[in-house]
């Protein structure tokens, strides 16, 4: 069993109100205690970050963001800067979403800029990375890795990536009632923090964080966070029921 410390956060994606999102907060609030063993973080809209904020202050919860800009302000319509998210009152913030990538044009080369302004400005980067069921099917899930933790984290050196928070993806378990295996996550997992030891040498490798994300519920988190290199969950439709989401959190080690 690692030491390192398990992190279990919500992507509330596209849903909840402000007036949703703040009793949905209060509700988790309610429900979970700090724990020396597991972090606990949530990402609601934008809209609502500023008043989630409030109702978590003083409580074991986190406040992310779902995405940012890479530039500080300027001419961008529509698009939020990490100088906002932390006026906001956001410590983390998610990277490289396979939904972004796959509705928005997001690409290794803009992820690694995200990355380099969130350490710019002290906020811990969630870094997605995955592979699609087709790239899987065709044997390309270590190669689509390999590429996207390697342009993703160009440029950055150990120091930089301290606080960096991986989470591994596939694609084609997300929001699909699919789950890989837990053999497959702990060998994507596996792989991954290889790809850092090598990169960036075995210490890193050794303390940094991989989370798994892909239909996580109260019912497989057991078994998926007993794999030894899976140190937490990126959790989707699961996370928007306090309820369901601090039994994710309870889970037992």
């Amino acid at each position: 069993m690692s030491d390192r410390k398990a992190l279990i956060a919500g992507n509330w994606k596209m849903y909840k109100t402000c007036a949703e999102a703040v009793d949905e907060a209060k509700a988790l609030v309610d429900l979970v205690q700090p724990m020396d063993d597991r972090e606990i973080m949530i990402a609601p809209t934008y809209t609502a970050l500023a008043q989630v904020s409030e109702v978590l202050k003083g409580s074991p919860v986190a406040l992310g963001a779902q995405n940012m800009f890479w530039e500080n302000e300027g001419a961008f319509t529509g698009e939020i800067s990490a100088p906002m998210l932390i006026s906001a009152g956001c410590s983390h913030v998610i990277i490289g979403h396979s939904e972004r990538r796959q509705y928005f044009g997001e690409t290794d080369d803009t992820v690694n800029k995200k990355i380099v302004t969130a350490f710019n400005h002290d906020l811990i980067p969630v870094f997605c990375i995955g592979e699609s069921e087709q790239e899987r099917d065709l044997n390309q899930t270590f190669s689509i890795l390999d590429k996207q933790v390697t342009k993703g984290l160009s440029n950055l050196s150990s120091k930089d990536l301290e606080t960096l928070i991986i989470a591994y993806e596939p694609i084609w378990a997300i929001g699909t009632g699919k789950t890989a295996t837990t053999e497959q996550a702990q060998e994507a997992h596996r792989f991954i923090r290889s790809l850092i030891d090598k990169a960036f040498g075995s210490e890193l490798a050794q303390s940094m964080r991989i989370l798994y994300g892909g239909s996580v519920k109260p019912d497989n988190i057991d078994e998926l966070m007993a794999m030894p290199d899976v140190d937490g969950a990126l959790v989707g439709g699961a996370s928007l029921k306090a309820d369901s989401f601090s039994n994710i959190i309870k889970y037992n080690r």
